[in-house]
């Protein structure tokens, strides 16, 4: 391995903004789970995303879990849900005893086909919900799924974990589903080293996920316990970072458009495209991601392989659900064909770091287009 510096993927990048508020919580010894930090940190992200209620979690894991919990999720339920995603959009379906049902991708954005949508309804007209995800940072057709959602008289949950601060039709992405879940993981576009958020317009629904997340504690003198909680609440050290970090998001998109664009110029004669996303949706470019031609000779880990031997970070495009082994037996529902497994096939996740310089990124450009 080169001994050069490594360029990563997506790490996390601070402005020293951040210590104003971790002082804070410091010199006003609120270092545990609550606090002035955690309550501003809510007001600001549900502002923000144009949300009316917000609550700082633990992870955005915690956040979807209490999503599924909200819409009412019981054993033996079918939830409807975007194929091409990280398991932890899926798994807290289990943890209610759900049955994920998988639905594939649309060439467009790469997200949640609504057509295929439309065709698991018919095949699975009691579904309790659906969870949809904005890939990458790229909105899903949200617009056109709520509605279906709507048809069918289930709350959509929106697993906008990658594209905070994306907007469809101008709206801010994760505001526009009943539920909305936001990660903060160290390799999002802003970072709390760990931690999530929920966003509802429902206020007896914030009011019931901050119960559950404080262990269902009830409002004794005592400890006293009538339903399952969970210690899912964010630290208020950590809620110090994320406002730190807030106030540079707008920022932080700006530079991943200008990789993202960087690259599309870059590679624009190649046998690939990068991905997609509606005219009328802004994505976050989270992550820029190229998709290589259909019979392409160049194969995604010939890429991954060339960068890493450079001390540079790249990764394939996530694995579809339904062909994970834990989800095997799961039903997968296309409009035809199967586009999620494909995008997995010939897919690549560039190094969309916000520090990388001119120099690095055209190092990486040109070991990318040496594979050609």
């Amino acid at each position: 391995m080169s001994e050069t510096k490594r360029i990563y993927l997506s790490s996390p990048t601070m402005s020293g903004s951040e210590m104003k508020f971790i002082e804070e919580a410091f010199e006003t010894n609120w270092v545990a789970p609550l606090g002035k930090n955690v309550d501003e940190f809510e007001k600001e992200m549900a502002e923000y995303v144009g949300a009316s209620h917000a609550v700082a979690l633990s992870s955005g894991t915690a956040a979807l879990h209490l999503a599924v919990k909200l819409a009412n999720v019981r054993r033996g339920d079918v939830v409807l849900c975007s194929d091409l995603t990280f398991s932890a959009t899926v798994n807290p379906i289990s943890y209610e005893g759900g049955v994920q049902v998988f639905i594939d991708s649309e060439p467009e954005t790469w997200n949640m086909d609504p057509e295929a949508l439309r065709e698991a309804f018919r095949k699975y007209p009691r579904a309790k919900a659906v969870v949809v995800v904005n890939l990458y940072g790229t909105p899903a057709r949200l617009e056109v799924i709520k509605e279906i959602c709507k048809e069918h008289g289930v709350p959509l949950i929106e697993d906008a974990a990658e594209s905070l601060g994306a907007t469809h039709m101008g709206r801010q992405t994760g505001a526009i589903g009943d539920y909305g879940v936001f990660s903060f993981n160290g390799n999002k576009i802003i970072t709390t080293s760990g931690g999530g958020m929920l966003v509802t317009d429902d206020a007896e629904a914030a009011k019931t996920a901050r119960f559950w997340a404080t262990q269902s504690r009830e409002p004794f003198p005592w400890y006293e316990h009538k339903e399952l909680g969970y210690n899912y609440r964010m630290s208020n050290v950590v809620a110090g970072i994320g406002r730190g970090q807030l106030l540079h998001l707008d920022e932080h998109k700006a530079k991943k458009k200008l990789i993202y664009e960087r690259y599309k110029s870059a590679l624009s004669d190649l046998p690939l495209s990068m991905n997609p996303h509606l005219p009328e949706s802004e994505p976050n470019f989270w992550l820029s991601c190229v998709l290589l031609d259909e019979g392409c000779s160049v194969k995604p880990m010939d890429i991954i392989n060339m960068l890493g031997k450079n001390n540079i970070e790249a990764r394939p495009i996530w694995k579809p659900m339904h062909m994970q082994p834990l989800y095997r037996e799961n039903d997968f529902i296309s409009a035809g064909g199967d586009l999620s497994g494909e995008i997995f096939k010939r897919g690549v996740c560039l190094p969309s770091d916000i520090k990388m310089t001119e120099e690095e990124a055209a190092k990486v450009i040109s070991l990318i287009r040496s594979n050609f």
